[in-house]
């Protein structure tokens, strides 16, 4: 490449000896022939003996001119020939050359030998085409990942490669069954164009791995980059693997070009490990794996799976593992030991990769020598322990770069790649027939389409456990809020001991904001049977059916207790309901079983401990049934004059505008999602277990107590929109006859509620 730029400089060094050399001579010439002509002199005169001086001064000078000429002939010829860019592979002076630069970036161990060769080859982009990714060239992508909080760092890693890509991306995560299914529904409700993503199971390649001692806190996933050859498809020919905790800071395709810049048996693109480990100093005998130099990390791989396969990989980790073992004991690094072991017996498996490709923020590295301007970064591994508490001195700024992609909205990476057409997504088409169907001169249009707008989903945000139980009674209290309603989790956690499902409606920065504070609580840290998923904003209106349908599909138990954030039940309620399952037989008939509702005005209220306290409090003021003056047909049916004495369950029926909290079996109806914000969107659950004859039974020694808060916005303006009541009235006649088709002859009840309602 630079041979090519030595050529162009000697050109235009050989066309100025073309122009300028002649004239000179010409000159030089001229002023000797003008001369004054001398008058005769004896052959005695001294002056004679110069002009015989002159003589031959002259005629050496025309033995150079022809020495000049033959010299410029034959620069002409060379400069009549079509110059050709030398390769590395024809041209052996730039081979060595080339080779010494890479001996000599290996032994330097930084990277900063083959970084100035790229800073060299972008000075001279003139002079040789660099190798580029074709527009719509896919990029395939494999990632690791097992467990919640990995999971919550993919989303991270994955945000940071959309925001700068330009072009189609396949992912490959091999997975645990838990990060498949968050990973699973998030990829799914996100719906990025050209992005496809393929699951592996991990649990399938653990005795591929599990026969090495790994102490690593990655665990047995930690050594599964190992075993990449044997899972990934065997057509594909090359792979960039990542750590979960990743950042880019750059198109991803200026790291999947760097394949073309593999030479010989080159198949793994690594950037050098920036800390001490692998040099054997840290402390008092301390004996690292075997490595090269400093070592290589392997939080950013390139692999040429084709190569790999032909050079028997598998074999040759193995074979190497199994030797250092012997020695070893176990791994301290996961997968890197083992990757080091291999490139320390084979070093020309490798191809170093310039620092920037992998700016390890670990304690006590050298990753401030891999960059000098904030353009020069490229990648960032947030690889120690303490992650974004790592000590360096601009963990600031990384941290800002990092907290950007954490809380920046993923509803904006939906954008189309130009001039790239994605694969038929099927959802995807009939989402859009559906919509453009869909009158946008129709006063109530923005409610029908969030009925069918798709919000990115991540569900099981935080951990979950949980071990069902053997006699198959368990209830999961189901529930939905936003950040405004965050203050009521605490309490209902100390209310309900049972298993929890929250739907959350946040933004992705509401949604760091949950964490913070879910993870500042020591109420919450000591529940692990509580499911929070994150329904992300999107629209302007809330959610509400479609949140409890969410938080509805995460129940792992066989009964489900149907409530709203802002009630606490009463203690022991869990208990209670469990045992109400065997007096029932929930078991074996549809009962919705009703726990009646109360409020208070109070904020500070002494939480009634029984049914008789409660009574007491009714008679005092203190309680009211709820929304008694307000809107009493909600909870009328209840029967609380009847409730007040009695000692069994007792059956009500039916009646418009009944929307109790009940406790149901798993396989209920969802809620109807045409409803939104503010207004029968309870009523129309109701309606529909009474369509599928569910009994209405209430229990005589359950209760609940709504707790006061601050109008929602959704309340706010059903009050004061004309249009939102309007709409909202629309939508229960359409409700309405779809009820009476659906259910025939047993439906026209609900014809005749009154829509005012």
């Amino acid at each position: 490449m630079l041979g090519m730029c030595r050529g162009r400089r000697k050109f235009v060094a050989a066309s100025l000896a073309l122009i300028f050399i002649p004239a000179l001579t010409w000159l030089y010439l001229s002023s000797a022939n003008i001369t004054v002509k001398p008058l005769p002199l004896s052959p005695l005169d001294p002056q004679s003996s110069a002009v015989v001086g002159a003589a031959a001064e002259h005629q050496s000078l025309e033995l150079r001119l022809r020495d000049v000429e033959e010299h410029n002939n034959a620069l002409r010829r060379e400069i009549s020939r079509t110059p050709r860019v030398p390769t590395h592979s024809s041209h052996p002076s730039s081979s060595r050359h080339g080779n010494q630069l890479h001996t000599h970036s290996t032994e330097e161990g930084t990277g900063d030998s083959e970084a100035k060769k790229g800073a060299a080859a972008g000075n001279s982009s003139d002079c040789v085409p660099q190798p580029v990714v074709k527009k719509c060239e896919t990029i395939h992508i494999a990632i690791v990942c097992a467990g919640y909080n990995a999971s919550r760092d993919v989303v991270t890693l994955v945000k940071s490669v959309l925001f700068h890509r330009r072009n189609p991306l396949h992912f490959h995560i091999i997975t645990d069954s838990i990060a498949r299914k968050i990973l699973a529904d998030l990829f799914h409700t996100w719906m990025v164009p050209a992005v496809h993503v393929n699951f592996y199971d991990a649990d399938e390649l653990k005795s591929e791995v599990s026969w090495i001692p790994n102490k690593h806190y990655s665990g047995i996933h930690g050594l599964m980059k190992l075993v990449l050859t044997k899972t990934l498809p065997s057509d594909l020919e090359k792979v960039i693997v990542l750590d979960t905790d990743i950042t880019f800071a750059t198109d991803i395709a200026e790291l999947w070009v760097v394949f073309h810049k593999f030479k010989g048996q080159q198949v793994l693109g690594l950037v050098e490990n920036q800390s001490d480990w692998y040099l054997g100093n840290l402390w008092k005998n301390h004996r690292p794996w075997p490595a090269l130099g400093r070592g290589f990390n392997t939080g950013v791989i390139l692999l040429l799976l084709d190569r790999l396969r032909k050079l028997k990989w598998e074999q040759m980790w193995r074979l190497t593992a199994e030797r250092e073992l012997m020695s070893m004991l176990s791994t301290s690094l996961a997968d890197q030991d083992i990757f080091n072991a291999v490139i320390k017996q084979n070093p020309f498996l490798v191809h170093q990769l310039p620092c920037y490709w992998n700016v390890q923020l670990s304690d006590h590295t050298r990753s401030e020598k891999c960059y000098k301007d904030v353009s020069d970064l490229k990648v960032i591994h947030w690889n120690s322990p303490k992650k974004l508490r790592v000590k360096n001195k601009h963990v600031e700024f990384f941290r800002n770069l990092y907290l950007t992609f954490l809380e920046y909205d993923g509803n904006l990476l939906r954008r189309e790649l130009f001039g790239c057409p994605s694969e038929t997504d099927h959802n995807s088409e009939n989402l859009q027939k559906t919509l453009s169907e869909l009158d946008e001169d129709d006063p109530c249009y923005e409610f029908r389409r969030e009925r069918f707008t798709v919000h990115r989903t991540h569900v099981y945000f935080l951990h979950y456990e949980y071990e069902p139980t053997v006699d198959n009674t368990d209830v999961t209290l189901v529930a939905q809020l936003s950040m405004d309603r965050l203050q009521m989790l605490e309490a209902i956690c100390k209310h309900w001991e049972g298993p929890i499902s929250l739907a959350l409606y946040l933004s992705d920065a509401e949604a760091q904001q949950f964490l913070r504070y879910a993870q500042g609580s020591e109420v919450l840290m000591s529940r692990s049977n509580v499911g929070y998923h994150i329904v992300y904003k999107e629209g302007q209106f809330y959610p509400v059916n479609l949140l409890r349908n969410v938080a509805m599909g995460q129940v792992n138990t066989p009964y489900m207790f149907l409530s709203d954030i802002d009630f606490l039940p009463m203690y022991g309620l869990y208990e209670y309901l469990r045992k109400s399952v065997f007096q029932l037989d929930m078991g074996n008939t549809k009962k919705a079983l009703v726990v009646p509702a109360f409020e208070t005005l109070r904020y500070r209220l002494s939480f009634p401990k029984s049914k008789a306290e409660l009574l007491s409090q009714l008679d005092m003021g203190t309680l009211f049934t709820f929304r008694y003056h307000v809107w009493t047909k909600g909870h009328a049916p209840t029967d609380f004059a009847k409730w007040r004495t009695a000692t069994t369950p007792y059956r009500v029926q039916w009646e418009a505008d009944f929307e109790p909290y009940v406790m149901v079996r798993r396989e209920s109806p969802e809620y109807d999602r045409r409803f939104v914000g503010f207004g029968w969107n309870k009523v129309a659950h109701i309606m529909e277990l009474d369509a599928q004859e569910y009994e209405f039974v209430v229990l005589p020694n359950a209760y609940m107590i709504h707790m006061p808060h601050a109008p929602s916005f959704d309340i706010t303006k059903f009050r004061s929109n004309k249009q939102y009541r309007a709409c909202l009235k629309t939508l229960k006649e359409e409700f309405q006859q779809n009820m009476s088709r659906r259910y025939g002859f047993a439906a026209l009840k609900y014809m005749t509620v009154d829509n005012n309602s």
